[in-house]
């Protein structure tokens, strides 16, 4: 672990991912630091990357339905060349909320938002079979949400 990374830094993270609305002043005492160290801590974890960006987190229930489906694509052996068309092309679908790489039968797991089962029908055809190296589509729609976070378990982790 790099010597200048202390628990406060740990700290300091796991108060953020909780509320990245606090002052400089609520997070120095949340941590246990006076101000201005705070401060030059936070500064440094910005300017390391550990901090990438700080965002709202909306309420999903306060907008028309939303349906949450996991896409599950099997791709075609793709060239470099079409493997970043393909990267980028989901990149630019605000539908697609996250993509991943998975092992098994299928080759790529997408998070969808869907307006209705009519829209995401249509969304297969019309975008997602158009896909560079994608041969097939199978679909799981999410009923319920038990969790969900965008927190990072940092208890126990090195830093690289």
């Amino acid at each position: 672990m790099d010597d200048s990374f202390s628990t406060f830094d740990f700290r300091i993270l796991n108060q953020l991912q909780k509320d990245c609305s606090l002052s400089s002043v609520e997070l120095a005492e949340k941590v246990g630091l006076s101000q201005s160290p705070c401060w030059r801590r936070l500064q440094r974890l910005k300017d390391e990357g550990f901090i990438r960006k700080q965002v709202a987190i909306l309420d999903k229930s306060k907008f028309s339905s939303v349906i949450i489906i996991f896409g599950y694509l099997k791709m075609s052996s793709l060239s470099d060349n079409h493997r970043a068309d393909f990267i980028r092309k989901i990149g630019l679908i605000p539908e697609i909320v996250e993509c991943h790489t998975v092992f098994g039968e299928m080759d790529v797991m997408i998070k969808v938002m869907a307006k209705s089962m009519d829209w995401y029908q249509d969304f297969i055809f019309r975008t997602l079979l158009k896909l560079p190296g994608v041969k097939d589509v199978q679909s799981t729609v999410m009923l319920g949400e038990l969790k969900s976070t965008t927190e990072i378990p940092l208890k126990g982790m090195q830093i690289l």
